[in-house]
C-alpha cells in the first residue's frame, strides 16, 4: 500500500548540512504514520466491538435466554425470531478477547470461520421480523413480557425490534474497519496475510448479504407493481426478473392521432404500458390497465432526436411486429429512459 498515506511536509521542511537530506527517511516516517493509524484502527475496533457485544447481551440475557426457561414462546418460533444470534454473540466474544490481547491476526482469522453465521442470520432476517410481529399481536404474554424487559434501565429505551439488526450493521462496520488495518499493514508484516484473508471473507459475506437484501427490495418492487394493475392478466411476478425503473412517457402514433399518455415499466426482461383505470371505477379507480407488454429479447432502441440540448427527445423502439415512439419534453429523463432501456437490452442479449 505505497503511498496510501499522505506525505508530511513538517517532517523535511527545514534542514542543517549536519542532518540527513530531505526524503531520507521518508520509508520510515511512513511505516510510522501506517503504524499509527493501524493502531488507531485496532483500537477502534476493540471499543466498538465491546458496545457491540453490551447491545447483544441485552437480547441473550434478558430475551433469549429467559424465554427459554419461560417457555413463553415455542422452540421453533424462538428459532425463527433470534436465528443464530447466539452463535454471533459468542463468536464476538472469542474475538473480543483476542483483540484484548493484541491478537489481532489469529482473533480475525477465528472469527472468518464463523462468518457464515452473519449470511445465516441476514436469510432469516425478513421473516424473523413477521414471526415477531405476529407473536406481539396473538400472544399477550409475550408482548407484556416484551414490553416489561424494554423497560430495564440496561435498555435506555430501545426496543427489541431496535436490537435484531444489529449484527447486519456490524458487518458493514468489520468491512470497513479491516479495510483499514490492510491498508496500513505493511506486506512484510507477519500479520498482513491474514488480514487480507480475512478482509476478503468478510467482504464476500456483506456482498452475500446485500445480495440478499437486494433480491428482497426488488420482490417488494414487482409485487407493488402487480397490485397497481388491475386484474391478473399481466404477470409482474417471476423468477429471475428485476425492477429497472417506471415514468410517464407520450406515445406517438404512426397515423395522425393525438399522443397518447402511457405509464411505462422497465424490468430486466419485459417492458410494460398501462394506462389509468376510470376514476370512478367501484373497484380499479387506483389501479392501471396493461396495454400492452414488450420483450426485450427482440427490442432495438434508437435516439431520433434528443443528442442536442433542446426540450426533451424521442425514442424509437423497435420490435419485429411494431415499432414504438416514444417522447418526453424533458431532455434528462428521455436519455435516462435510453440509457435504461440500452442497458437492459444489451444485458439480455449477452
Amino acid at each position: 500500500m505505497q503511498g496510501s498515506c499522505p506525505h508530511n511536509p513538517e517532517a523535511t521542511m527545514s534542514y542543517s548540512p549536519l542532518l540527513p537530506m530531505p526524503g531520507a527517511n521518508t520509508v520510515e516516517e511512513q511505516r510510522a504514520r501506517w503504524e499509527r493509524k493501524r493502531c488507531r484502527t485496532a483500537k477502534e475496533l476493540l471499543e466498538t466491538e465491546h458496545r457491540y457485544l453490551e447491545q447483544l447481551y441485552l437480547v441473550v440475557t434478558f430475551f433469549v435466554t429467559i424465554l427459554k426457561a419461560k417457555g413463553t414462546l415455542k422452540p421453533a418460533v424462538m428459532e425463527t425470531i433470534f436465528g443464530t444470534l447466539e452463535s454471533i454473540y459468542s463468536a464476538s466474544q472469542v474475538l473480543s478477547f483476542h483483540l484484548e490481547r493484541g491478537n489481532l491476526g489469529l482473533g480475525l482469522e477465528n472469527f472468518c470461520q464463523k462468518l457464515e453465521l452473519y449470511g445465516y442470520y441476514a436469510e432469516n432476517f425478513e421473516q424473523a421480523n413477521k414471526t415477531l410481529m405476529e407473536q406481539l399481536r396473538k400472544n399477550k404474554s409475550f408482548r407484556r413480557f416484551k414490553k416489561l424487559q424494554e423497560t430495564r434501565p440496561q435498555f435506555q429505551g430501545r426496543k427489541l425490534e431496535d436490537l435484531l439488526p444489529l449484527p447486519l450493521q456490524r458487518l458493514q462496520q468489520y468491512k470497513h474497519f479491516l479495510r483499514d488495518l490492510l491498508e496500513n499493514t505493511s506486506p512484510s508484516n507477519a500479520e498482513y496475510q491474514k488480514l487480507a484473508k480475512a478482509a476478503k471473507s468478510v467482504s464476500e459475506v456483506s456482498q452475500w448479504v446485500q445480495d440478499i437484501v437486494r433480491t428482497r427490495e426488488n420482490l417488494l418492487e414487482l409485487h407493488r407493481v402487480q397490485k397497481l394493475l388491475k386484474g391478473q392478466k399481466t404477470q409482474v411476478v417471476a423468477p429471475g426478473r428485476w425492477y429497472i425503473r417506471e415514468g410517464w412517457l407520450l406515445v406517438v402514433p404512426s397515423k395522425g392521432e393525438e399522443l397518447k399518455r402511457r405509464l411505462f415499466f422497465l424490468f430486466s426482461d419485459i417492458f410494460i404500458s398501462a394506462k389509468p383505470c376510470h376514476p370512478l371505477h367501484l373497484v380499479n379507480s387506483d389501479k392501471f390497465a396493461c396495454t400492452a407488454v414488450y420483450p426485450l429479447h427482440q427490442c432495438v432502441v434508437n435516439k431520433v432526436f434528443g443528442h442536442t440540448q433542446g426540450d426533451g427527445g424521442l425514442l424509437s423502439l423497435s420490435f419485429p411486429y411494431k415499432t414504438l415512439l416514444l417522447m418526453s419534453t424533458d431532455q434528462q429523463d428521455i436519455n435516462d429512459w435510453y440509457q435504461s432501456l440500452t442497458t437492459a437490452v444489451r444485458k439480455l442479449k449477452a
